[in-house]
């Protein structure tokens, strides 16, 4: 029984270490409400965990609905703990992020607050698809 326990807890943790190696980096900014309308559903209100991507992942328009756990790993600028440790959001794509927004993923602003200070305006994110 000993040996199945450990087994399982070496099984563990090398799943969750192939999971985090595949998660992508890239810079998240946010948009304030309201969230609407957005690209893909016009006026249809999505909530509030939402997000816009950018070319690297609107694939024309392919992106509208998929869902991503976010997670802050550093600043991008001068602030100096952006991030809120260990916080994690899920967030659907409900919009394309414009080249001069700035970042990957454009995080509605209360996504934004869940994973980091908005104070910060910008910061470095591990992403995967939920």
């Amino acid at each position: 029984m000993r040996i199945q326990m450990q087994i399982f807890m070496i099984l563990g943790i090398a799943l969750c270490l192939i999971s985090a190696a595949h998660a992508d980096q890239a810079n998240a900014v946010y948009y304030n409400p309201p969230y609407t309308p957005s690209a893909c559903y016009q006026n249809q209100d999505r909530g509030n965990m939402v997000t816009g991507v950018s070319d690297a992942l609107w694939n024309g328009g392919a992106a509208c609905g998929k869902q991503y756990r976010v997670r802050c790993i550093g600043a991008t600028n001068t602030a100096p703990h952006p991030c809120h440790d260990g916080a994690s959001v899920v967030v659907t794509v409900v919009d394309y992020c414009r080249p001069q927004c700035n970042g990957t993923l454009n995080l509605s602003k209360d996504a934004f607050a869940v994973i980091a200070d908005t104070d910060a305006g910008n910061v470095k994110v591990e992403f995967n698809q939920a």
